[in-house]
Parts: structure tokens; C-alpha cells; sequence
């Protein structure tokens, strides 16, 4: 069960991935539950990213199309 922090968190990765501090502590709950992955960028910069189950789990609640 996802606390309503690391929810949050998730649906902020969905909608703004460049605008999330990947020193946030709900970031290791959702990579803990393969809900993220980081993705890497050729300029050797890394952004958030809603893995498939994540995807699941936001559609499941309403949230995602």
C-alpha cells in the first residue's frame, strides 16, 4: 500500500517527470515496487519514469487513460 506522499509522487512522474527531485524519499517506495525506473538521457541526465505496473496501478484508481 502506497502512502498518499508516494502517490502523489507517482501521478507527479505521469504528468511532470522533469519537474520531480529524484533526492525524494517516495522515490525508493516506487522504485522498491517497480512502479518507476529511471530513464537516461544521452547528456547523461536522468528523469523519472511510470513503469507498466505503475500504469496499472494509476489506471486502476482513475487516474490514468
Amino acid at each position: 500500500m502506497l502512502s498518499p506522499h508516494e502517490f502523489a509522487t507517482l501521478m507527479l512522474i505521469k504528468y511532470a517527470p522533469d519537474e520531480i527531485d529524484l533526492d525524494r524519499a517516495e522515490l525508493e517506495t516506487l522504485f522498491e515496487h517497480r512502479l518507476v525506473t529511471l530513464e537516461d538521457f544521452p547528456i547523461g541526465r536522468q528523469r523519472p519514469l511510470i513503469t507498466s505496473e505503475g500504469h496499472l496501478l494509476l489506471k486502476a484508481v482513475g487516474r490514468a487513460r
